[in-house]
Formats: structure tokens, sequence, C-alpha cells
């Protein structure tokens, strides 16, 4: 088998003054190493911190095609995302986070998958969650394998989906020509961009299908993550705001084009 797959990692980071950075950053390079089947490239979109883009110019990354990319829009998961897509130069591309882990046999598995279901766009991990200490706190996106969950077990569809929210696009690894036919992923949803992007894929008939492997380790809730400061920082989200992501996903998938949003709180 070739050891090479025609996918892009792209991995935004949005600071390096995090605690226990290094560390968790040479663990997750590393898991891309140890790949059986190796990515094309490593795509990094990081901010402007100057800490941030010292650490990662003198990072070695040894023979994994790195591309560092000058990237001088907001701090915004999506749009940082989004511009790794447009700058990549594969078929596939995939999602990371600094301090997650690809399974050693994740990107075989996916080439395996779709040389055999070439009319599926993207496939989704079976990942595990851990805490910040890598505690087990439990699986994600297996739930396509319940009976009666969805349409067609192993398959994600858009019914699920507007019943059903907890899916993890992390490690998820796309056909890059279907996220450029549906728009990519939109700034102006907050908290719930993966989630709109994965109703929009289905509501356009793009077949998402679950490998049935562990793919992926995603730490939950880190301490300075996007969802611990909406969590447990001191302007973390109210109960109402979070449902106004989730309710504002449902009504934004049918549009391509993103369109300004704004949260109002509601008077009480």
């Amino acid at each position: 088998m070739n050891n090479k797959f025609s996918v892009s990692v792209i991995l935004p980071i949005k600071s390096s003054v995090v605690k226990d950075f290094k560390e968790l950053f040479d663990k997750a390079i590393d898991s891309i190493k140890k790949n059986t089947v190796q990515p094309e490239e490593l795509v990094i979109v990081p901010t402007k911190e100057e800490q941030l883009n010292k650490f990662l110019t003198e990072y070695d990354f040894g023979e994994l095609k790195t591309t560092i990319l000058k990237y001088d829009g907001p701090v915004s998961y999506a749009e940082q995302m989004s511009f790794g897509v447009n700058n990549s130069k594969t078929e596939w591309v995939t999602f990371f986070e600094f301090d997650d882990e690809y399974s050693p046999i994740w990107f075989k598995n996916v080439k395996l998958y779709a040389e055999t279901y070439n009319d599926v766009q993207v496939f989704l991990p079976v990942v595990v969650e851990t805490d910040a200490k890598g505690g087990f706190a439990g699986f994600t996106n297996e739930a396509t394998f319940a009976a009666n969950f969805t349409q067609e077990m192993g398959y994600l569809t858009n019914e699920t989906l507007l019943s059903y929210q907890n899916f993890q696009t992390s490690g998820a690894v796309y056909k890059k020509s279907a996220l450029l036919d549906f728009g990519i992923f939109k700034p102006s949803i907050k908290l719930t961009f993966g989630y709109e992007f994965l109703l929009r894929l289905t509501y356009n008939s793009v077949k998402i299908m679950t490998i049935p492997r562990l793919g992926y380790k995603h730490v939950n809730l880190r301490e300075g993550s996007i969802f611990w400061n909406y969590k447990f920082s001191s302007d973390k989200m109210l109960d109402d705001e979070v449902k106004f992501w989730i309710q504002t996903a449902k009504k934004e998938y049918f549009f391509v084009a993103d369109r300004t949003i704004k949260y109002e709180p509601q008077n009480v």
C-alpha cells in the first residue's frame, strides 16, 4: 500500500500561552508522524501572536511537510479553518486541534474506506473523549451505529442532526471539493459552527459515514479551550445563549453564504 494519502491536516491555533502547550503540541504532532499512512501536508494557521509564531518557526517537524500560513484575520477557529482549506493542495482535508491526537491507523482506514465507498465525501472517526488529565469521558460519533437512530446504519443524516447535536468534527476527513461547494464554515455562527456545517452538508445530500474504528482522541473542556471559556470563564455563555446558537444553526444551514447574526439577550 502507498504510505501517503492526499489529505491536508489543517491546524488552527489561536495562542501558545496555555498550560502545557509544548507538551500537548509534541504529542499531537507525534500522533501524525506515527500514522502508518502519512498525510501529504500539515497546514498550520496561527494567529499573529508573536510568541506562537516564534515557537512554530523554531519547531522541528522532521520529515512532515509543513506549511505555516501567514494569517491576518480575526481570532476565529471558523475563519482560520476556512483559510487553511483555501490554501491546502490536496483532495481531502481534516481539522486538528493542538491538544488532540490521531489514532496511528486513522489515515490508513480513511484511505481504504475512500477507495471502497467512493460516493462518501466525509468520514467521521469514532472519537474517544478525555478530560484534561487524560481520564476517559466517553465516545462521540458512534451513535450512528445505534438501531433506529439514523436511516442507514453508520451514516449521518440531516434528520438525525436536527434531533441530536452531539457529533465531533475534529478529526473528520472531508473531500475538499464538498467544502468549497457548500461554503466551508460560517464565522457568524458562534459555538455551533461545526454543527451548522454538518447540517448544511447533509441538507445538500453530501454522504457522511462514520468509520467503526477509534480514530481520534479529543480533550474535552481543557482550560483555555473554546468550550471551557463558554462553560467556565467569567464571561461564559448562559444556557439561553447556547440554545440560541443551536437554534440559529438549524435556521442558517439552508444558506451557503454567511449572514450577519447577533445574539440578543432575552428580557426577563
